[in-house]
């Protein structure tokens, strides 16, 4: 029997009728991704396989560096053949790494391939691959369109101009910004004082009218969602205007006088957030470029980030807190990349609910490091047993391949196999129209109303 297959991952009795009969065919709802929109609006060809399955995808070059796998087949100079052909080394050796399964899906979804890829048949699949790659229906739009994707998220800098955004108007399929302000917030990173130059802010409130601005400006083009990537989620009080001055003056500033300048700036986002109906998306826990002799060498996003160890509970709490008491807290996703926070997410969300949405505070899908399937069941029992799994958004790529899409089915086959094993225990009624809602909401209507797509 070939690994991929109707009931791959599918365990349950109940759970493969789920699957198939409620969550197989629904739509994808991408509501958080790293796309490029300019490859979108100019319909992206792939020159070969391995700009489609490698080129920037740090997920298989740490993989590939584990291996023993020089860096020159992985990002130095070697023909791109022999970079596929050493992943491919590396794939094989994969058991229980979820690389394997979204590998194999991708080669069985897109490209039809049954076999399991590694050295031998490398050359033979890389020439199938090539030769579709080079068929017309095989450019982003394309595959984006065989994904059965309705609304795509990008992620994009506030002074970005959003061009490839409106170039994609009439494009079938809504592809839509997200306001990401990283660099407007960390204050104490390389190249802040370059980055607020070019927003020509010479004082806070001037660099907070710029923010409001651009937030309105996003918006005007679809934004339904922002999002911020911080280590932990800050809340200090304090002069941040003096903080601001101090730093642009070129001076060092402590880590109080930082936590008070980024709590300063991520309230007045997120007041903006809930006055203009965008909901807040708060990634919480990575420590990134770990290696400084890689970052150096190769800079940020190539593999050298692993999960961090913060407290997280009191300064979130403290920062929720503030724009509730404001009614001004916007609906929230919480994502943990460290799954000892599952349970403070968990239940922080009960804090701070409101009538607003159905669920308004959500734990975020098992992300980056916990989009495997113990990350992922492990998130979903925490909010069952502390929250409302049923009111869940459910899944997102987080990525920036194109054939990524498929692990929408591996969430869903996940999450059905889950449901499906309480049922088939007896914790649960085997009643088809409870189980049918709560499956479709969270694999794509759940998203949809909350997001207002």
């Amino acid at each position: 029997m070939n690994l991929i297959n109707d009931n791959f991952m599918l365990v349950s009795k109940t759970g493969r009728r789920l699957y198939d009969k409620y969550a197989k065919n629904l739509p994808i709802i991408d509501y958080h991704c790293h796309l490029s929109p300019k490859q979108i609006a100019e319909d992206y060809k792939f020159k070969n396989a391995y700009d489609l399955f490698l080129s920037g995808d740090h997920y298989k070059w740490r993989q590939m560096r584990s291996n023993g796998i020089d860096e020159k087949y992985i990002t130095g100079d070697a023909d791109e053949f022999e970079k596929f052909v050493a992943f491919a080394k590396t794939h094989c050796r994969l058991i229980g790494n979820p690389l394997f399964h979204w590998t194999q899906l991708e080669l069985k979804r897109y490209f039809d391939i049954d076999d399991i890829l590694c050295e031998k048949n490398a050359k033979e699949i890389w020439d199938i691959c090539n030769e579709k790659l080079a068929q017309a229906d095989f450019s982003a739009k394309k595959l984006i369109i065989r994904s059965n994707v309705k609304v795509i998220c990008t992620t994009d800098d506030p002074l970005d101009t959003l061009e490839y955004h409106k170039a994609l108007a009439d494009f079938s399929i809504k592809v839509l910004p997200t306001f990401r302000p990283d660099r407007l917030v960390e204050i104490n990173k390389d190249g802040w004082r370059e980055y607020i130059e070019k927003t020509g802010a010479k004082s806070f409130c001037e660099l907070l009218s710029f923010i409001t601005e651009k937030i309105e400006y996003f918006v005007s083009v679809g934004c339904k969602v922002s999002d911020h990537g911080v280590d932990y989620v800050p809340y200090e009080e304090g002069d941040a205007e003096a903080v601001f001055a101090k730093k642009l003056n070129g001076e060092d500033i402590t880590e109080r006088e930082r936590d008070i300048f980024r709590t300063a700036v991520m309230l007045h986002c997120g007041r903006e957030y809930a006055r203009l109906g965008v909901a807040m998306q708060l990634h919480m826990g990575a420590i990134r470029n770990n290696s400084r002799r890689m970052f150096e060498r190769l800079g940020a996003d190539t593999g050298f980030d692993s999960i961090g160890d913060y407290p997280i509970a009191e300064k979130l709490s403290a920062f929720m807190s503030a724009l509730d008491y404001e009614n001004k807290l916007p609906r929230t996703v919480l994502y943990t990349l460290n799954p000892k926070d599952n349970y403070v997410l968990g239940t922080m969300l009960g804090n701070f609910q409101g009538t607003e949405a159905r669920g308004k505070i959500q734990f975020g899908s098992g992300w980056w490091f916990n989009d495997q399937r113990d990350g992922m069941q492990e998130q979903m029992k925490a909010l069952a047993n502390l929250g409302m799994l049923a009111n869940f958004v459910g899944m997102l790529t987080d990525s920036r391949s194109f054939v990524s899409y498929t692990r929408h089915e591996y969430f869903r086959r996940i999450m059905c196999n889950l449901i499906g094993g309480w049922v088939d225990a007896g914790e649960f009624p085997d009643d088809d129209e409870l189980l049918s809602g709560i499956v479709e909401g969270i694999c794509y209507y759940n998203a949809k109303e909350y997001f207002g797509f």
